[in-house]
Formats: C-alpha cells, sequence, structure tokens
C-alpha cells in the first residue's frame, strides 16, 4: 500500500449534479468472475507497496505516476523492482512480469506535498520486459473522456483487497474541474493507476485513471487523471519524441463548493 498524507484544499464544483445510484464493489475471485478483467493487474513496487495498473498494448501497462516515486526519498523506483501480476487474485497471477522501462508524464513532478494541479499528469506507462500474448489476457484500449453525469466503472485493488481486483460497474462523474475527474468511485489505498472504465459499442474503454481519493464535506470520491492529451504527450515522451507542453498550468481551487475545505489522500 502507499502511504498517505491528509492536506485540506479547496476545488470549485459549478452545478454538480446530485449523485445518482452507484453500484456496490463485486470482489472477482473466481475466473468466471475476472472473464474480461485479467489485463488489470497488480504492481508490486518492491517493498514500497503497491498500486493498480492496466494493460493498455501487449507490453504496455498505464498506472499514475505517483506510484513509480519512493515517498520517502522522491526519487523514481528502479524500473527493475517493479512487477506486474496481471489477473492477480489469491495468490496466482494470470501473468507474471517484470518492467523494463517506466516512464512518468513529463510535466509530472513528485513531492512531498499532494497538490490537486499534478492530478492532471499523474500519468505514466511501464515497458514489460517480455509482451503479454495469451488469449485470456486482451489489452484494454483508451476511449474519449466522459461527460459530466455519466456513468463509468473501476477495477482496482486496494489495501482491504490486495489479494483480488474488485469491480464497481456503475460510479458517476461528478464534475470536470480543469485538469481532472471527480468520481464517485469506491477507491482506496492500493487503487491508484487503477482504471476508469466506460462502455462504448465496440466494447469496454479506459477513459481515466484513478490518481487519488477526497473527502467532499463527508463523502468519499474519487480523483481522475483525464487521458486524452496527456496520455499522447506521454506516449511521444516514450517514443523519445520532442513534443511541445501546454503553456498553462491547470487551475483547481475548491472541492467544496466554497463552504470548507477537503481531505485529500493519495491511495
Amino acid at each position: 500500500m502507499r502511504a498517505a498524507r491528509y492536506v485540506i484544499l479547496s476545488l470549485l464544483l459549478l452545478c454538480a449534479p446530485a449523485a445518482a445510484q452507484e453500484s456496490p464493489l463485486m470482489k472477482l475471485e473466481t475466473g468466471d468472475d475476472s472473464r474480461g478483467w485479467n489485463a488489470v493487474g497488480r504492481l508490486n513496487l518492491g517493498n514500497k507497496g503497491f498500486c493498480t495498473g492496466t494493460l493498455i498494448a501487449p507490453q504496455l501497462v498505464l498506472t499514475a505516476a505517483h506510484c513509480l516515486f519512493d515517498k520517502e526519498s522522491g526519487r523514481q523506483i528502479d524500473p527493475e523492482e517493479i512487477e506486474f501480476l496481471a489477473g492477480w487474485r489469491n495468490g496466482r497471477a494470470a501473468a507474471y512480469r517484470g518492467v523494463r522501462r517506466a516512464v512518468a508524464h513529463p510535466d509530472y513532478t513528485f513531492d512531498s506535498i499532494d497538490r490537486l494541479d499534478r492530478v492532471a499528469h499523474d500519468l505514466a506507462l511501464l515497458e514489460l520486459d517480455q509482451p503479454i500474448r495469451l488469449p485470456s489476457i486482451q489489452p484494454i484500449p483508451t476511449g474519449q473522456r466522459p461527460s459530466t453525469g455519466d456513468s463509468v466503472g473501476v477495477v482496482s485493488y486496494a489495501q482491504d483487497r490486495a489479494e483480488a481486483p474488485s469491480l464497481q460497474q456503475v460510479c458517476h462523474v461528478l464534475a470536470r474541474p480543469p485538469g481532472m475527474f471527480v468520481l464517485t468511485c469506491d477507491v482506496d489505498f492500493g487503487s491508484s493507476g487503477a482504471p476508469v472504465f466506460a462502455m462504448a459499442e465496440d466494447g469496454v474503454k479506459i477513459v481515466s485513471v484513478v490518481s487519488a481519493k477526497a473527502e467532499m464535506e463527508g463523502r468519499k470520491v474519487a480523483l481522475g487523471v483525464p487521458l486524452e492529451e496527456p496520455l499522447g504527450v506521454l506516449m511521444a515522451t516514450m517514443d523519445g519524441v520532442a513534443t511541445e507542453l501546454p503553456q498553462s498550468t491547470p487551475r483547481v481551487r475548491s472541492l467544496s463548493g466554497g463552504t470548507g475545505g477537503a481531505k485529500f489522500v493519495r491511495p
């Protein structure tokens, strides 16, 4: 598990809709339960804990950038210490892979203070030491960003479900402040990097990645990373292509509608 710090922050929620009904977490403990979700796996970070990652190509895993850093030293964890356990459940994985290369978004800076303005770039790609080409593990493609009020879902590991992932089929996009999504999805420590998905006509698509959890007026929410532009920049960085980055940094101001603060903690 990644350790956590609580920081009092504020994030403006403009015209946030009333929350629709969310489905409960369902633990994926059997082969039948996990069918179609084996591309989601646990990322073991040496002796630093674990995060969640998703295979988006035979040799590429998508996760959160902060998972790659040692919270004590601030240094990036050696990729050789990271292991991807695809479809990990009850002591076994559908595939085991080491990591050859780990690349965080070039605009992401890790430091000792959790800040909302880092969520927009909290994205990383891992190149596995060998591709995964198994019929039971199909990479999950990415899709277009959801709108406020849209139904999404999430598959994640966490501190109380480290031995098998859990699926929440229905949660919602509560708001879309600049550079992030505020989600009603149920996440916890270890859920960082988990795929937030939506159903498209041609199947499941990843539309965001879990960056952190927060509390909004006493209610648990999740913060997600938009994928479109950040993922494009990250792919180009991994390919060694120089990319011109946006000049402005997204500004996020209040998570409580101006009536108080929010407890923000990185899963």
